[in-house]
């Protein structure tokens, strides 16, 4: 029996109308079944991706929550601890998942986070006499918020700024005891972030460090670590934030074959409804789906999503290379990655918007999916908002715009037209010419795209 096979069957019975700790009840049974492993992104990644892809067709029906679980489970958590922790660290991954013990990844802050070019505010301070570290939330600016499965996890990797001696040395990542006997590690304060339109079957939280002490072996310690009061850094050029963010590499990979997938099953879905229902013409009846503009939206859905899905399944396979040979993407790569996670979220929301305006009182329905459409509201934020992640291809384009001057004709006249602005007006005119900077930043797309797709109608 096939992997798919398999993992279909697995999830085919998963549920969204459960609670926080039966939800995650059911991610620990599919984790102590080891179809996949939590070292598959490294060791397998296409088998990775896919089972992203196939529990996405499956969030019509039971919403974002689960799929979100599972992700942190298996790329937030699992993939950072891939990705900064050495040897001993990863080997407790099998340990982890035989015990089907569930972890979160505590990145995000209420005043920091992705968003801020992951600067943290949340301290981890090494204490040379006791020889550990002590992880506190100094302001409330920097309680970590939005931290999917922190009601429930047993595990936790920590994002905080390092310091040592005094000094200051950046975001790096900890492994930790988050709850132990189903009880919260002392000086750990956590709160739910409240009732949301969809995914209430997933707990997310707020979480709040209090002088909370850690053992020094928890530093994911790959590439630094501290030995004999001192800061080493194990591999020149390499800094954990770097690799940290990797994560979202391999997410926004993830998302935008999620959002898509989600689409295309929505598509479906509703396809197979207007398909089935009849409709008075003077003719005689008729099938909903022979409607003009219904029948031509069913046709440009199919393709557009198509040709989005193959474009993100090429970037899949590069990024594969990376994450099998433990490399850092190349700056194409990476660029090419942040453009297929706006374009596959962005034209899964166009199509899907598109649908539920043709198909009338059906998509107010409840069980048809149009009520779980904020899953694509989820896919539009995580692993990089697509208005971030504009912001940097707009910013990236000056700078090389700054250097040369030359460039996709189109691209040279927005980027004249930006900085004659700030040249005119200062730095802020880069805020009152918004609409040229996503202008310019979705002529990037469009060359980034068609250089990866050529024949894709994106």
């Amino acid at each position: 029996m096939s992997f798919a096979t398999q993992w279909q069957k697995a999830v085919q019975n998963i549920r969204g109308d459960l609670s926080f700790d039966d939800n995650a009840e059911q991610l620990r049974k599919l984790l102590q079944s080891r179809l996949l492993t939590l070292t598959d992104l490294r060791d397998n990644p296409e088998k990775f991706f896919l089972a992203h892809r196939l529990l996405a067709e499956r969030a019509p029906v039971l919403g974002p929550g689960f799929w979100i679980r599972f992700t942190v489970q298996y790329n937030l958590f699992a993939g950072t601890v891939l990705a900064i922790g050495d040897d001993e660290q990863v080997a407790q991954l099998a340990e982890m998942q035989a015990g089907g013990l569930l972890g979160c990844f505590a990145l995000t802050e209420k005043l920091a986070g992705v968003s801020s070019g992951m600067v943290v505010q949340t301290t981890a301070t090494y204490d040379a006499g006791k020889d550990c570290f002590v992880l506190d939330s100094p302001t409330a600016g920097a309680e970590k918020n939005w931290i999917s499965q922190g009601a429930t996890a047993d595990k936790a990797v920590v994002i905080a700024d390092l310091r040592v001696g005094g000094k200051s040395y950046g975001a790096h990542g900890f492994l930790m005891d988050f709850r132990k006997g189903g009880k919260l590690v002392d000086g750990i304060e956590v709160g739910d972030m409240g009732r949301k339109t969809v995914g209430n079957d997933l707990d997310n939280a707020w979480i709040r460090f209090k002088n909370v002490t850690v053992p020094k072996s928890a530093l994911l310690r790959k590439y630094c670590d501290v030995v004999d009061g001192q800061y080493v850094a194990k591999k020149k050029g390499i800094r954990p934030i770097e690799m940290i963010g990797q994560r979202l590499f391999s997410g926004r990979v993830a998302v935008a074959q999620a959002a898509v997938t989600f689409a295309q099953q929505l598509v479906k879905m509703t396809q197979q409804y207007s398909d089935n229902k009849a409709c008075w013409t003077p003719g005689g009846d008729a099938p909903l789906s022979n409607v003009p503009q219904l029948r031509g939206l069913y046709k440009v859905a199919h393709q557009r999503l198509s040709d989005v899905m193959s474009f993100l399944q090429t970037l899949e396979l590069k990024l594969g290379e990376c994450l099998q040979g433990s490399t850092i993407p190349p700056i194409e790569l990476v660029e090419a990655i942040a453009v297929g996670k706006v374009k596959g979220v962005e034209t899964a929301i166009d199509v899907c918007f598109q649908l539920k305006q043709e198909v009338g009182s059906y998509a107010l329905m409840g069980d048809t999916g149009f009520e779980q459409m904020d899953f694509l509201q989820c896919c539009k934020f995580a692993e990089g908002d697509s208005r971030i992640l504009m912001q940097k291809m707009a910013r990236d384009r000056m700078r090389a715009f700054k250097k040369s001057g030359s460039g996709d004709p189109k691209e040279v006249e927005l980027c004249g037209k930006l900085a004659a602005a700030m040249s005119a007006r200062g730095e802020g005119a880069w805020d009152e010419e918004w609409q040229t900077v996503y202008e310019l930043a979705g002529v990037v797309c469009d060359r980034v795209a068609g250089k990866w797709a050529p024949s894709a109608r994106l």
